[in-house]
């Protein structure tokens, strides 16, 4: 009972909303080419070998091939005293192998860069990882440039936040003149429609909502009544293929009632009641359209994001479903006590099913802040590495999701990795699922069809990899990129 892929590509969500953008669409840009490659390639192996890491990463700050000696006076605002710090490099060790790429040789500069400053911010020399940051800034921009000089742009700016004491996981690109609520029109406006783009021209989207979504139907395929709690609903769009699979199903009784509840966050940020509000009209409209027996509501998690289950409103003869997504571009940087709260709910409240997805990064590096700060820039170089495919470097509908979606995404991840510097990793959360108790569920055959499916649909780097019968991952090229898995919880599990 595979979901229709095509119908649900045909969703104009969009048109329920009642946000505007001015923002130029990839049609619209006669730059885009949408099977463009280009990116450079590091080799993350040789970065994580036994070195003198200090002495590579500052040689780095090599610009033109000739020895130079580089010197900042810095001020610290802490002690009001003035720091002189000079950095040599010889020529010789900066001479690139005549074979190598100029673009490739420059973007491994970059890394060391980046690394050099994390590994400065990390021994609190703030003074040497202003240096770094300065150079940097010279090297880099978020709008334009290699792919690698984007993705450098963002990380910068991320660790500039951290130096300053203000790394809060948004990136400041987003911050637009004018009263408080003309910048969150602005902003809602503007992540609308990256996530539109993003779901059009890659699989990151669907490739979670749609394997969630085809569990969800074969669970429920005899209820009448259907209920979803959903951890971050975003704008909804993962629901309106779901509906739409409801009505048109041949199989069990008329179709169900669907309720949703979403969580809520207080007053202000990008899921506020307000926000949501706004995502549920949209969800009414397209339910009412389609013919879907809907409900919506609203759930309000703790001020420190604790999901309490008591607060949920249940009705008898629904089958309780738990989503947790978090991947981009939901927004998976909250604190693991608040996803913690909210599976551990799933477990109180003996739900029939939990949907899961979340981003697959590392290990690269060694743990520790250094490794995890390795494993991020990994990941996200990969990530930009795959929306070449899609997003041609200088199209401006991809420089629109890197603004919206990526930069905040790495500013979150960067700001969660140093918070928790000095814990243990957490690890994935379909591992904590499988320590509680939860049973997974099997990923039917369809499901699995259905995902290679979805990929067809896009370039031909993408796959699918099964690493359990409840788990697939989707994969670029030989790099894990993010994954969903299945689960119920214990049959004693109720209270």
């Amino acid at each position: 009972m595979a979901m229709a892929i095509d119908n649900a590509f045909e969703v104009d969500f969009c048109s329920y909303s009642t946000s505007t953008t001015t923002t130029t669409t990839a049609d619209e840009d006669p730059a885009c080419t949408w099977n463009h490659w280009g990116s450079p390639v590091v080799d993350w192996g040789s970065l994580s070998s036994e070195r003198d890491e200090f002495q590579d990463l500052i040689e780095s700050m090599m610009d033109d091939g000739t020895g130079f000696e580089l010197t900042r006076l810095e001020h610290d605002h802490e002690t009001s005293n003035s720091v002189s710090v000079s950095v040599s490099v010889s020529t010789d060790t900066m001479v690139a192998d005549e074979e190598t790429n100029g673009e490739d040789f420059k973007g491994l500069r970059m890394v060391h860069l980046l690394m050099a400053a994390a590994e400065a911010l990390m021994g609190a020399n703030k003074s040497l990882a202003r240096v770094i940051l300065v150079r940097l800034k010279e090297l880099v921009s978020p709008s334009d440039g290699t792919n690698m000089e984007r993705l450098a742009a963002y990380f910068t700016e991320a660790l500039q936040s951290l130096l300053e004491g203000s790394g809060g996981g948004h990136s400041k690109h987003l911050i637009t003149n004018g009263p408080q609520h003309h910048r969150d029109k602005h902003r809602e406006a503007d992540m609308l429609a990256a996530f539109q783009l993003l779901q059009d021209m890659s699989p990151y989207v669907k490739f979670g909502h749609f394997t969630a979504n085809q569990a969800i139907l074969e669970a429920v395929t005899h209820d009448r009544r259907i209920h979803i709690v959903d951890y971050d609903i975003m704008e909804g769009i993962q629901w309106a293929s779901l509906m739409q699979a409801l009505v048109s199903r041949k199989e069990g009784p008329p179709t169900p009632h669907l309720r949703i509840t979403a969580l809520s966050r207080g007053s202000n940020g990008w899921r506020s009641i307000g926000t949501i509000q706004e995502t549920g009209r949209r969800l009414t409209a397209f339910a009412s359209s389609v013919g879907q027996p809907f409900s919506f509501h609203q759930c309000r998690l703790d001020s420190d994001e604790t999901f309490r289950p008591s607060a949920l409103k249940l009705v008898r003869g629904e089958a309780l479903i738990i989503n947790c997504m978090l991947n981009l571009p939901h927004f998976s940087h909250r604190p693991p006590s608040s996803v913690a709260s909210f599976l551990s709910g799933a477990k109180t409240l003996n739900s029939r099913l939990v949907t899961l997805v979340e981003e697959e990064a590392g290990p690269i590096g060694d743990g520790g802040f250094l490794g995890r700060f390795m494993d991020s820039l990994h990941h996200y170089s990969a990530v930009f590495d795959s929306l070449e495919a899609g997003f041609p470097m200088q199209c401006r509908a991809r420089a629109l999701v890197e603004r919206v979606i990526l930069g905040p995404q790495i500013a979150g991840s960067l700001t969660q990795i140093y918070r928790n510097r000095n814990e243990e990793e957490s690890g994935r959360w379909s591992e904590w699922l499988d320590t509680m108790g939860f049973n997974p569920v099997s990923i039917s055959f369809a499901n699995h069809c259905q995902a290679k499916l979805l990929l067809g649909l896009f370039n031909d780097g993408y796959r699918v990899e099964e690493l359990a019968n409840n788990r697939v991952v989707l994969d670029w090229k030989s790099r894990r990129l993010l994954s969903a898995s299945i689960w119920t919880s214990p049959p004693d599990s109720d209270l």
